[in-house]
């Protein structure tokens, strides 16, 4: 990718918490770019600090020390150019769906017959456009999600960040909901970061995978992925996924026994 556009440039980034026995660090000395059109997910043990990157890149946290730009920009808080989904929905419970992504649209100074013409657009793009009308609480968590994505990206950010967003999902709408994420992205050339445990979700999604060390939380390793696209369920049982697969959870487990030796 190093003839590709820097879409996002994390340099040197630390986190410091202070809790009652001291300064904790979250994440320390962690830089990479990501490249315009990747797709790139972080993977790593519970607690290495891959949520608290996500949110320092999203602008709701403040790092210790280093910097996180968006097209050579630093960023200073949330921002426009930035779309996040998390893994609750954050949907606003009494307006209808097409009335939630209409108001992601309220600061972009357009008229209501364009909003509402934008959220049907990205509706249809997730497949709901016949439950416009509906209440966020008559959906199931998957078209709760769906619609989640589609408000992140009605305002056209140059960045996705999705933090865990399938992680309370049974597997089977998991996977839907991967191959269908993974069809808007190659559709829309969507630049995103996403987080996940999940190593197997990690392989289906990415162009790259960056592992991260136990914490403090640094970049132990970035594992290029070389399989072809568009992706589907049936790539699960290659013997080049399973090779990905395999290393990453030999690399993730390292850290997992490290974390278990502080722990005992």
């Amino acid at each position: 990718m190093s003839d590709a556009a820097s879409k996002l440039s994390v340099v040197n980034v630390r986190k410091d918490f202070e809790g009652r026995h001291g300064t904790v660090v979250a994440i320390e000395d962690i830089s990479f770019d990501l490249f315009e059109n990747e797709f790139v997910t972080l993977v790593g043990t519970s607690g290495c600090g891959k949520s608290t990157l996500l949110s320092i890149i999203a602008g709701l946290e403040t790092e210790t020390a280093g910097e996180v730009l968006v097209d050579d920009l630093p960023v200073t808080g949330p921002g426009r150019d930035r779309g996040v989904v998390f893994q609750t929905y954050t949907l606003f419970p009494w307006l209808t769906v097409q009335k939630n992504i209409e108001f992601a649209l309220q600061s972009e100074g357009l008229g209501r017959s364009r909003r509402r013409e934008i959220a049907r657009e990205h509706l249809d793009l997730v497949g709901l456009t016949q439950f416009a009308n509906a209440l966020p609480n008559q959906l199931s968590g998957g078209m709760r999600q769906r619609v989640a994505i589609a408000r992140a990206l009605c305002y056209r950010p140059k960045l996705l960040l999705m933090d865990e967003p399938f992680g309370a999902l049974d597997a089977q709408t998991r996977q839907l909901m991967q191959e269908l994420l993974t069809r808007i992205w190659e559709a829309h050339k969507l630049t995103v970061l996403f987080v996940t445990h999940d190593i197997e979700e990690a392989v289906f999604l990415s162009d790259r995978v960056l592992l991260m060390t136990a914490r403090p939380g640094r970049l132990k390793e970035v594992v290029a992925v070389d399989l072809p696209r568009p992706r589907t369920f049936e790539l699960l049982g290659s013997p080049e996924f399973l090779d990905y697969k395999s290393h990453l959870l030999t690399s993730v487990r390292e850290e997992n026994l490290k974390t278990l030796a502080l722990e005992v």
